[in-house]
């Protein structure tokens, strides 16, 4: 063991998630910078920390000091001092304002922020106001110190501290040595591992009911993570046994309790006991019981004639509709609640058009949304109306946490068109639905075959094999449509035939590459991204092209991706900030990974950095045109999106997609995400693929339906 100590020069890299650091420190009685390796909750440059361990020599990145142990404490050097200020961890004060602080108070600068913030004014470019923000970041920043020692002498990294802080101010320390397992429910990212070491480390007993019944709804929150709303009772139980490490009875004992706070709610499914979280329980009897409800009924329109309003609207359109067209055009204008369900280039939007021009000349007033911005901007485009998201359309109030439209206030509309209904996962669909009002229509328009939602149910499936709600299948793929391989390909991967290897020089606008092994596969896909796309087709490499992965992980998941891209396409550009395990410029394009009802930006919403101000600790991006403001404390909202996942590309179309598709990908080789993933690709589609991968895919139809119960209590 080897004691070292020394200034935090630089944080190379530091993940929030699991304390791991990569640092360079300037020791005493060491020439060069020291490369420090090892886990801590927080560290910033300018500390002074006191470290013990071993020296490691790294094949890769040679000579390294692998920590054991690391203490922090403020600096006392004017070096040290200027670097742990100017390092963002006081808003209000960046590099510049720290040289300038450090130049003008020296080592009292600590001393007189806190005491004497009055004398910060004798400095040109600090008014009233920057004084106001620096003296109360600094205050929250010592609560949020000391709050910071008691979380990080257990483990808890410094954003989940500022979180907690920011959840419940004062109380902070009071309210996790009472209940540690709370910050699972209310503070975003932090999960039941992360509470349950907390909860260790405070001396709760392993086997008690408080961590018991945390465990059991932890379980079910990661099968709802996985798109279920139930699971069966037995399997809940062994997996929170496995999990906790806790006899059966006290599981079974804990579920009970949970029961009976109605935190869990139990119902048979196939006449076997399951569990519900409360909240989608509540959600899939909401969507049930709306959809019976606008059955009933008919619309303002239903004694329209459809043998003179069909050719009417073709006229009117200037097209011509098939037989399979007229039918859904007739279904969906006769009916009060319906579902128009297709492929790609089977002319969904021409039947819309349709029923809206139908609709429209009866002067009903039609009200049309999507579940993403991109969705519903292609919605309007393709309809020539406006067109907006689902939580813009019932006015989310981020102080009721709630939406403003609902049952008491419901939307002014007759007729409610949602389109990539697909992606409408039951809770969203539950809120929608109990917006609509009794006399109004609905119609679902989306493509049953892709991905189902990435939050929990099976929402527009349930509906269509319940048998309660009226359903128009397009099948039939337009002359047009038929041009194109990346439709008929599409298509014949949904009837599991895999797509043909691409010849040289063939005239496509569906590459399909082979790639033996990942490393292949990775110069491939770097090479097709930043130059061959790019020369041959003049496309952006940022903005039209995008790299759908299967997978997050992984040498050809979606993060090794970005940060190869980044490298490629963006390594010029500066300033700088890195948090949560990114680093982010000017230029970057990012991918929204949580809703942010405030910001009014949504999971998947794909945006741009625009600007860094490094001393402000803020960033500016650029949604959909846009402009929304992020402090650095919330960048673990966003990740780079340069290549995201085939998941988070629901409901999106962009010019140009890249799929790589390896063995490594193999837990979610699935023909309904191969098949998402190539119709994302509005005029060329770029597979690079092991033929083993793509072709498991292609075979594998998903094999564990999701556990709901929706379609039961439908039919």
């Amino acid at each position: 063991m080897v004691h070292l100590q020394g200034s935090v020069e630089r944080v190379t890299f530091h993940s929030e998630e699991s304390g791991f650091f990569v640092i360079r420190v300037k020791c005493k009685g060491q020439l060069e910078l020291v490369t420090m390796t090892g886990n801590t909750p927080s560290v910033t440059p300018g500390e002074f920390v006191d470290a013990s361990g071993v020296w490691f020599n790294d094949h890769k990145h040679g000579v390294q000091f692998r920590v054991k142990h690391i203490k922090t404490v403020t600096p006392n050097t004017l070096e040290g001092i200027e670097k742990y200020l100017g390092s963002g961890m006081v808003k209000g004060i960046g590099p510049h304002f720290a040289k300038r602080l450090v130049k003008a108070f020296g080592e009292q600068v600590f001393d007189i922020i806190e005491q004497n913030p009055q004398r910060l004014l004798e400095l040109e470019g600090i008014g009233k106001k920057r004084r106001e923000k620096i003296t109360s970041a600094w205050s929250e920043q010592k609560v949020i110190r000391e709050i910071m020692v008691f979380l990080q002498s257990h483990g808890v990294g410094t954003a989940r501290a500022v979180r907690i802080y920011k959840t419940y101010g004062d109380q902070s320390v009071a309210k996790v040595r009472e209940n540690p397992y709370r910050l699972a429910l209310d503070i975003h990212g932090i999960g039941f591992k992360t509470a349950d070491q907390l909860a260790q480390q405070l001396g709760i007993d392993r086997v008690s009911l408080i961590r018991a019944q945390a465990g059991v709804r932890h379980v079910l929150q990661e099968f709802s993570g996985d798109g279920h709303c139930a699971q069966r009772f037995e399997s809940l139980v062994l997996e929170a046994v496995k999990l906790l490490e806790i006899p059966e009875e006290t599981i079974k004992q804990a579920v009970q309790c949970e029961i009976n706070e109605e935190r869990l709610t139990p119902e048979n499914i196939n006449n076997k006991p399951c569990l519900f979280l409360t909240p989608l329980h509540r959600a899939e009897v909401g969507v049930a019981n709306h959809v019976m409800r606008l059955l009933h009924g008919s619309s303002l329109w239903s004694n329209i004639d459809l043998e003179k309003a069909i050719p009417w609207a073709e006229e009117k359109n200037k097209i011509q509709l098939s037989d399979s067209q007229k039918q859904a055009v007739g279904q969906a204008v006769k009916q009060k609640f319906c579902i128009i369900t297709g492929g790609p280039g089977v002319g969904k939007t021409t039947v819309v058009n349709s029923i809206l021009k139908i609709i429209q000349a009866k002067r009903a007033h039609v009200t049309l949304c999507a579940p993403t911005g991109r969705a519903a901007k292609r919605l309007s485009e393709s309809t020539g109306q406006e067109a907006t998201t689902i939580h813009r359309l019932l006015e989310f109030d981020p102080a009721a946490f709630d939406f403003k439209r609902n049952a008491e206030n419901p939307l002014e509309t007759e007729l409610l068109v949602v389109d990539e209904s697909s992606m409408v996962d039951v809770v969203l669909m539950n809120q929608l639905l109990r917006a609509v009002p009794e006399e109004a229509a609905v119609l679902l328009v989306g493509d049953v075959d892709q991905l189902p939602s990435v939050g929990p149910g099976s929402v527009l499936s349930d509906m269509i094999e319940s048998g309660k709600v009226p359903v128009a299948r397009l099948t039939e793929i337009f002359r047009q449509a038929a041009t194109s391989r990346i439709i008929t390909g599409a298509h014949a991967i949904n009837r599991g035939q895999p797509p043909k290897l691409t010849r040289k020089g063939d005239d496509t606008d569906f590459f399909y590459m082979n790639g033996e092994e990942p490393e292949e596969i990775f110069s491939k896909l770097m090479a097709v991204v930043t130059r061959r796309l790019p020369d041959k087709f003049g496309l952006d490499p940022v903005n039209d092209i995008q790299v759908l992965a299967p997978m997050n992980r992984g040498g050809l998941g979606a993060r090794s991706l970005n940060v190869a891209l980044q490298e490629a396409l963006n390594a010029q550009s500066h300033p700088r900030v890195t948090r949560y395990g990114w680093t982010y410029a000017p230029g970057d394009k990012v991918i929204q990974t949580v809703n942010n009802y405030d910001k009014e930006v949504f999971n998947g919403d794909i945006g741009r950095v625009k600007s860094i101000d490094v001393e402000e600790g803020e960033l500016m991006m650029v949604f959909e045109g846009r402009e929304v403001l992020y402090q650095v404390s919330e960048l673990d909202e966003v990740s780079l999106a340069y290549a995201t996942t085939i998941h988070k590309s629901q409901g999106s179309e962009y010019p140009c997609v890249v799929i790589p598709m390896a063995m490594q990908h193999y837990t979610l080789l699935e023909r309904n995400l191969l098949y998402t993933g190539v119709t994302r690709g509005k005029q060329m589609v770029v597979l690079i693929g092991q033929p083993k991968a793509v072709g498991m895919a292609v075979r594998n139809v998903r094999s564990a339906r999701r556990m709901t119960n929706l379609r039961a209590r439908l039919a």
